[in-house]
């Protein structure tokens, strides 16, 4: 595996990828790795000729300085992950190289899809999501983007900004990563002390209850009634839980209106942010 942190870098190995004709897949993290951001390593691999990682802990997405500084950073530890599952090329640029001194932000409006849950939860977020992968496809230039769906609204504002802005990249989403215990694989969950992480996992049993609770219930009812458990949880400060359709953001009244059910939780769990979600009925587009 090669390591690089400058544009410059970057762009003489382009030279030899494009002679090649090598189809590059690329996997954009913030770093502390985990099992989750491996298997979309390992799907790249096998899908494409090159694997480009990129490890940078993007400013402009965090609304809260303080979630900014506590994110993880474990540089050196995550480049030997990479080496031993077989990543070919790390980038690992700083805020000038990724950035160049023009960091303002644009406004990010794609109706519903930017404007609830997290993006009403954390204002400004997207903005930042989508300018930094916007900005890494323009330095990577890779034929496929492969990002988990343990951020679900993410990934799909993701697919429309390259929908509306014709690049040309296959967003590629994969499967949400869970641990034994159930627990979905964070950056963050090593922030969470032993009793947290037992206590987290009411957010995947919730999930699970409710999921269990489709189609006997109404949407509105499976969604308050797993509201209600979560609120009495006292181990549990719930941000929002929503039923909606994984394929468009909205939120009929009647199951038979939806094509990709879902159910989607933000929450603080030992002062740490936590988010999951489930689909009800697994969709192939979704």
């Amino acid at each position: 595996m090669r390591t690089i942190t400058t544009n410059a870098q970057f762009d003489e190995l382009y030279t030899d990828f494009q002679s090649t004709n090598a189809q590059i897949g690329f996997v954009p993290t913030m770093g502390a790795l985990h099992e989750g951001h491996l298997s979309l390593l390992h799907r790249a691999k096998a899908e494409n000729d090159l694997v480009v990682v990129s490890i940078f802990v993007n400013p402009t997405q965090f609304n809260d300085p303080k979630d900014l500084e506590k994110y993880p950073r474990t540089l050196e530890a995550d480049a030997r992950i990479l080496e031993a599952a077989g990543c070919d090329l790390l980038y690992a640029p700083n805020v000038e190289e990724v950035y160049g001194g023009a960091m303002e932000k644009q406004r990010v409006d794609y109706g519903a899809l930017t404007s609830i849950l997290e993006g009403a939860k954390r204002p400004g977020h997207y903005d930042g999501v989508v300018q930094v992968v916007r900005r890494l496809f323009e330095i990577v230039r890779p034929h496929r983007g492969y990002f988990g769906k343990k951020d679900f609204q993410q990934v799909a504002i993701i697919r429309e900004m390259v929908r509306r802005e014709q690049i040309p990249v296959e967003i590629v989403p994969c499967e949400l990563i869970r641990d034994e215990s159930g627990l979905a694989m964070s950056s963050r969950n090593v922030l969470l002390s032993a009793e947290s992480k037992q206590n987290a996992l009411a957010l995947v049993n919730t999930l699970r209850a409710m999921k269990e609770r489709f189609p006997g219930a109404s949407p509105k009812e499976v969604e308050e009634w797993g509201q209600a458990q979560l609120r009495n949880d006292p181990a549990v400060e719930l941000e929002y839980l929503e039923v909606l359709d994984g394929l468009n953001f909205e939120q009929p009244e009647a199951w038979s209106d939806y094509q990709s059910p879902m159910a989607l939780v933000a929450a603080f769990v030992g002062g740490v942010r936590l988010i999951d979600n489930l689909e009800f009925i697994v969709s192939e587009e979704a």
